[in-house]
């Protein structure tokens, strides 16, 4: 099996087990569950609180102690264990502590699987910028297969959505341990200093000036992203209590429309190594945060029968919403990086993302949709909700225009790999 198939396989799985509950939590917490706006807040947060240290942590202690593949399956088991206990759930407040619990041990996984891929790929003198987003793009259509196994079992509103989630993080989990060694680059090296020992070198990037505001917006659109994936199946599921659009097929199985949201992502990656090329970093995460205000506008205006066209509209711009900064993100450091740091520095990423950017979307969008979007019947002002999320995506892309310093050229290491002996 060629290491493109079997990091294939890495990345359908990786993102199988998101899709099959990050979409349709909200219904199954609203529609089942039936409990608050902010207390959902708290639960979205759980993935920023833990990539706050656990990317950052483990991204440590694979670059120094640690193979980072053998790491990335353990964390998978013990993922899936998780997930299987939250069905048994019936109190919110132990529900956060469950989930926050199982996205201790997913979120790191997110950064480990891009060390692993690129990792591979290097081994077998493979270019990472050409040859990682056709085998990232398969990440997408997995989110995409778990989200159709969901809605089309009739699980969107279930706890089994759930067991799905933790069939595939055990089966990853299992498989991890036969991908290539991905030994730690820094095992065994005397360091000079405390932060040399701890590994925590990848902190030291923040004092470049250029790398460090890359990273505060990182943090400012890791907010948006957890917008979308919070709020969207429930917007549609809301429509519900309109007789007119009851029996549309965007309400009955909003996570199939949602998907086409994936079904964009898995184009736009595909996109990358050309725009990265032609336009640089700077002008594909601006294309990034434009899309972002295209894409919350958008549902502002929509509904399920005559505003369908926007629902639709507004997930093929999130394809290139997410990737053109996510994904572009990830290769960006990885090229301005040492590969003595490249799994902390992943880390770094991800914690700004998902980590700090997580918690700020999550938590103070759950506050004030409650507070000022919710009226006392407990319904919520859709239209105001996304135009106020439209009006932040903008805001963060003309702070961007003015504030970003970055000369366009071509995005290639500015560090030199070290030999490998025969």
């Amino acid at each position: 099996m060629s290491i493109k198939l079997r990091l294939t396989i890495l990345s359908f799985l990786q993102f199988f087990i998101w899709g099959a509950w990050l979409i349709t939590i909200g219904a199954y917490w609203f529609q089942t569950k039936n409990w608050s706006g902010a207390q959902f807040g708290a639960i979205f947060s759980t993935m920023g609180i833990a990539s706050i240290f656990m990317p950052s942590l483990m991204g440590i202690v694979a670059d120094k102690w640690v193979n980072a593949e053998k790491l990335y399956g353990v964390l998978h088991i013990l993922g899936g264990l998780t997930l299987c206990t939250i069905p048994l759930v019936t109190d919110p407040g132990v529900f956060f502590w469950v989930i926050l619990l199982n996205m201790i041990f997913y979120m790191p996984t997110l950064s480990l699987s891009i060390a692993v891929s690129y990792s591979a790929l290097k081994s077998q003198g493979l270019d990472v910028v050409k040859d990682y987003p056709p085998i990232r793009v398969w990440g997408t259509v997995g989110f995409i297969a778990a989200m159709w196994t969901v809605t089309f079992l009739g699980f969107e509103k279930s706890a089994n959505q759930f067991y799905v989630a933790a069939a595939a993080a055990l089966l990853l989990g299992l498989y991890a341990f036969t991908l290539p060694a991905c030994p730690p680059p820094s095992k065994g090296a005397s360091g000079r200093s405390l932060v040399d020992a701890l590994g925590l070198k990848s902190f030291a990037l923040l004092r470049d000036r250029k790398l460090a505001t890359f990273f505060a917006f990182a943090l400012l659109l890791g907010a948006a992203l957890q917008l979308t994936n919070a709020y969207g199946d429930t917007f549609l599921h809301d429509f519900d209590k309109v007789p007119a659009y009851r029996d549309t097929l965007s309400v009955q199985h909003p996570a199939f429309i949602m998907s086409i949201s994936q079904i964009s992502e898995t184009l736009f990656i595909l996109a990358i190594p050309f725009f990265l090329r032609r336009f640089g970093i700077k002008q594909v995460m601006l294309f990034s945060m434009v899309a972002w205000v295209l894409r919350f506008g958008l549902l502002a205006f929509a509904n399920p029968a005559e505003g369908l066209w926007m629902i639709i509209l507004s997930c093929i711009v999130y394809g290139m919403a997410f990737d053109f900064f996510n994904i572009s993100g990830s290769l960006f450091v990885e090229t301005q990086t040492q590969p003595s740091i490249r799994a902390s520095a992943q880390g770094l990423f991800m914690m700004m993302t998902n980590g700090f950017g997580a918690v700020l979307g999550s938590s103070i969008s759950g506050l004030v949709i409650q507070h000022y979007f919710t009226d006392a019947s407990g319904n919520k002002d859709w239209h105001g909700i996304w135009l106020a999320f439209a009006a932040y995506a903008l805001v963060i892309a003309v702070l961007f225009v003015f504030i970003f310093k970055h000369k366009h050229e071509a995005l290639e290491s500015k560090y030199a790999e070290p030999a490998v002996a025969a």
